[in-house]
């Protein structure tokens, strides 16, 4: 089975959390704090493995989640690391961010690698919090949580030369000839379900990759048919070929075939338009080919050179593969992202919204629920079984003026306040 989309979840480790701990040993007056910090949690990282070809595995595995690390100890020692936890991915695959849209990583070369999610650092022991006024403090930080977020897998087939046509013109037959590929090939629209790939190699030795993309129909950028899945593999190819039935079996216009594909393509996305196409017209060698071929010659009032061929009896097809290979040669690759324009040395700057410390709302029992990024993290990393940690975390919150916005809210002396799944009192 060929899956090319997929939506996972990813979650970096924890870091490991700082101890509380002091030095105490014989002959050593005044030791001195000694805990030591927590290590950092592992990273989520996708690497590129040149063998896989499909998303498949992502079927049965949607959760990754890494290792946290190790906890800081006695004797100032620092916890260990965690490892990085690495997936393979088959090459081709574009990672976005299924929340914001944002494309993480286009992953296209052997053993290329990206980090998705983060891992935590540790935190802090109280060794690190000593001070001339506090020269032995109970506070250690508990480590930072990990990064997690679900991500869109979506797989753009790695093929140099596109066959695009309705179904049953013989694109799959095409493909069988000039490669060892073996596609299914039946009498029936829809016979490819999946794209198949295949190497070519020319008389004169150069050679290169060819995708044969299931059939696309009227309205396929809309999602009507199979084509409009498998689509996106076309953005990753630089030669588009347009097969063409031109014995008419099917009763169909090749010239309006001609025109009824290319609206797709430019539908879909218009950047398709800019790379080189070579029309094909295939079955040749059924007799009323050629006058078709003639009436499409007269209408096409592009200057747009046209391959006679037959896929079965092999006519045409060795000037067709040197002119795909001669276009390649000239063709650069088309990168699916913009890349910016380093030659001048330009900086652009996206507009971001500013994140919010916290927000404030209000319950229908009257209690108030305290949430946003920054006061979740800082509440997960504090150890509240030490009372010197909770009036530290106290004073952070006073610090990010969350006491003056409860009072503005109307809170009072004895209301309950929620963060995450708890809850406290809001003491004047």
């Amino acid at each position: 089975m060929f899956v090319d989309q997929v939506k996972v979840y990813v979650k970096g480790g924890d870091g490991g959390n700082g101890m509380v701990a002091y030095r105490r040993e014989k002959y050593v007056p005044m030791g001195g704090p000694a805990g030591g910090d927590g290590g950092k949690g592992a990273d989520v990282i996708f690497e590129v493995e040149e063998g896989l070809r499909t998303l498949m595995d992502f079927r049965y595995q949607r959760h990754f989640k890494a290792k946290r690390g190790e906890h800081g100890m006695s004797k100032n020692q620092h916890g260990k690391n965690a490892e990085p936890m690495v997936v393979k991915v088959p090459p081709g695959t574009v990672v976005t961010d299924d929340d914001t849209g944002v494309v993480i990583a286009d992953l296209t070369q052997h053993g290329q690698r990206a980090v998705i999610a983060k891992g935590g650092r540790g935190g802090r022991g109280n060794s690190r919090f000593a001070t001339p006024a506090n020269p032995a403090p109970e506070i250690a930080e508990n480590g930072e949580p990990g990064q997690e977020r679900y991500v869109k897998l979506e797989l753009k087939v790695l093929a140099d030369v596109g066959l695009v046509g309705f179904p049953s013109v013989g694109k799959s037959t095409l493909l069988s000839v000039v490669s060892a590929a073996k596609p299914k090939i039946a009498e029936y629209h829809f016979t490819t379900i999946v794209p198949n790939l295949g190497v070519v190699e020319t008389e004169d030795g150069r050679s290169f990759v060819m995708a044969d993309l299931p059939g696309l129909i009227e309205g396929a950028h809309q999602g009507v048919g199979l084509g409009h899945q498998f689509l996106r593999h076309i953005e990753r190819t630089r030669v588009i070929v347009h097969v063409i039935d031109m014995s008419a079996m099917e009763g169909r216009d090749p010239y309006e075939d001609y025109l009824t594909i290319n609206q797709e393509l430019k539908e879909y996305n218009l950047r398709l338009t800019e790379r080189p196409q070579v029309v094909v017209a295939n079955k040749m060698d059924i007799p009323e080919a050629e006058e078709n071929l003639k009436a499409f010659k007269e209408k096409l009032q592009d200057d747009v050179k046209i391959f006679p061929i037959s896929a079965i009896t092999r006519q045409g097809l060795r000037d067709l593969l040197f002119t795909i290979a001669d276009l390649l040669e000239t063709t650069p690759e088309f990168p699916l992202e913009v890349e910016e324009d380093t030659s001048n040395h330009r900086v652009m700057y996206r507009h971001e919204k500013e994140e919010v410390d916290f927000v404030i709302s209000r319950e229908s029992d009257g209690s108030f629920v305290i949430s946003g990024e920054r006061v979740e993290k800082l509440f997960k990393m504090t150890d509240f079984t030490r009372d010197e940690s909770v009036k530290r975390f106290a004073r952070q919150l006073r610090g990010m003026g969350i006491d003056d916005a409860l009072r503005e809210k109307g809170a009072k002396h004895g209301d309950i306040v929620k963060l995450l799944e708890y809850e406290f009192e809001f003491i004047e």
